[in-house]
């Protein structure tokens, strides 16, 4: 049962990421309500939250409900970037004075939420595993890992400590006096993953048998870290994603960065969020991965081909509800050389 005494927690966006953390703290004894689509929320009602995967097998009673009527202590906003707005206006009354984490992909959605509520209740998160959400009523963890949280618009003190211990009941958590440049280490290795597999409908370890993909991937990897280091930021280390790898990569001639891939990605049986959002035919973050290199690459003036490329290659999966072979995928690549 929930420890009474303890912090109200609503996880906005109860899909896959949100289910999980939001499963594992009740798991824990929190007081969690998770919101989410009708048909996940009655499968929780029913039955519990069926969580299996890396940390084992087993079900969570937790609450969930559709929407949030109630003000919580703590909110972990789970949606994907492109609904980051509408959910803050949505339930703007019961959350101006709530402590709100942010968990999407991309670099921009603190300041999406802060457009709609308070920038100093605003707390950033970076999720560093791999969930996935298949059928109502189910989560997997395929990749454990570790969050990584920070305040978003200021230093890091006693609140950031509080919920970096709440949220360690669910998975290790560490905090980032650097979360920024934390999220844009993310999303120089989610492009990769993301962009690989929504372009193909394969895996990043099939990506990673094929010559002609992986030299892809690590085209879009370089031009994302050189326009990144270009545009001044400050990368962060993660844990798993170490600097000095992902500089090597980075700054190395194609063949050998394709090399270094295929050895520290290549095994990662994983389906990255926007393969999982197509293959429901939902609107993927692609915008918000990939095109955010593209949007950098313009303010500092330069060229992002291969990012570019990549966003057009997904919004055409998008509208068609079709991947494109590998081959054909090679073909479009091999022209920008």
């Amino acid at each position: 049962m929930p420890d009474s005494d303890g912090p109200k927690i609503a996880v906005i966006g109860a899909g896959a990421i949100g289910s999980l953390l939001g499963g594992l703290l009740a798991r824990a004894g929190e007081d969690v309500t998770l919101i989410g689509r009708p048909a996940h929320v009655n499968a929780i009602r029913a039955s519990g939250l069926h969580v299996d995967g890396a940390l084992g097998d087993f079900v969570v009673n937790v609450n969930a409900a559709e929407s949030l009527d109630f003000r919580p202590d703590v909110a972990l906003l789970a949606v994907k970037t492109q609904d980051v707005e509408l959910a803050c206006r949505q339930y703007e009354a019961f959350l101006q004075d709530v402590r709100v984490v942010t968990l999407q992909n991309g670099v921009r959605s603190d300041d999406i939420a802060a457009s709609v509520l308070p920038r100093k209740n605003i707390l950033s998160g970076v999720v560093i595993f791999n969930a996935q959400y298949l059928e109502p009523g189910r989560v997997t963890l395929a990749l454990g890992g570790v969050l990584v949280i920070g305040e978003a618009f200021a230093k890091n003190g006693l609140r950031a400590q509080g919920i970096r211990a709440l949220l360690d009941k669910a998975l290790q958590t560490r905090l980032s006096d650097n979360i920024q440049g934390a999220h844009y280490t993310k999303l120089l290795v989610n492009n990769l993953a993301n962009g690989l597999e929504a372009m193909t409908g394969l895996s990043i370890q099939a990506c990673m048998r094929r010559a002609s993909l992986r030299h892809i991937g690590a085209a879009m990897l370089r031009e994302g870290y050189q326009t990144v280091t270009a545009a001044g930021i400050r990368l962060e280390p993660l844990p798993g994603i170490p600097l000095g790898l992902l500089r090597l990569i980075g700054q190395a001639p194609l063949a050998l960065s394709a090399a270094m891939l295929s050895v520290t990605v290549g095994s990662l049986n994983t389906l990255s969020s926007t393969l999982q959002s197509l293959r429901r035919g939902k609107p993927t973050e692609i915008e918000y991965l990939n095109g955010e290199i593209v949007r950098l690459g313009l303010k500092v003036r330069r060229p992002t081909p291969y990012n570019s490329l990549v966003v057009e290659v997904v919004k055409e999966a998008e509208a068609s509800g079709h991947f494109g072979a590998p081959e054909t995928i090679a073909r479009r690549f091999a022209a920008l050389r």
